[in-house]
C-alpha cells in the first residue's frame, strides 16, 4: 500500500505539469504562465491533502506514534524509582540530622569543659 506522502507528491507533480500545459496553451505572457501554473499546482496540492485527510485512519496512526500502554508502564516505573529514592533520601537526611545534633552536643560539652577549666 502506498503511503500518504507518495500520493501528495504524485498529485503535486501532476498538478504542476497539467498547470504548465494549460498555461502554455492559453497564455503567452511569462508572468501569466507562472501565475496560472503555480495556482493550478497549489490547487492540486490542497485538493490531494483534503482527499488524504478523508481516507487516513488517524486513530490507528496515532497508536503507532503514541502507545499509551507503554507510556503508562514507563511512567509507573519512574514513579516507583522516585519513591525508592525519596525513601533513601529521607533516611540520609535523618542520619545527617542526628549526626548534626550529636556534633552540636559534643561542641557544647567541649565549650562547657573549656569554660570550666578557664574558671578553675
Amino acid at each position: 500500500m502506498l503511503q500518504a506522502e507518495n500520493f501528495i507528491y504524485f498529485f503535486t507533480v501532476c498538478g504542476f505539469f497539467i498547470g504548465l500545459m494549460f498555461s502554455i496553451l492559453n497564455f503567452s505572457e511569462p508572468s501569466d504562465i507562472l501565475f496560472y501554473c503555480s495556482g493550478i499546482t497549489l490547487f492540486f496540492y490542497l485538493f490531494i491533502h483534503i482527499i488524504v485527510i478523508n481516507f487516513i485512519d488517524f486513530s490507528k496512526f496515532g497508536k503507532m506514534i503514541f502507545d499509551k500502554k507503554e507510556h503508562e508502564e514507563i511512567s509507573d516505573y519512574f514513579i516507583r524509582e522516585l519513591d525508592v529514592r525519596e525513601v533513601k533520601l529521607d533516611s540520609v537526611l535523618l542520619d545527617l540530622e542526628s549526626m548534626s545534633k550529636k556534633q552540636m552536643n559534643l561542641n557544647s560539652i567541649g565549650k562547657e569543659s573549656d569554660e570550666y577549666k578557664k574558671a578553675a
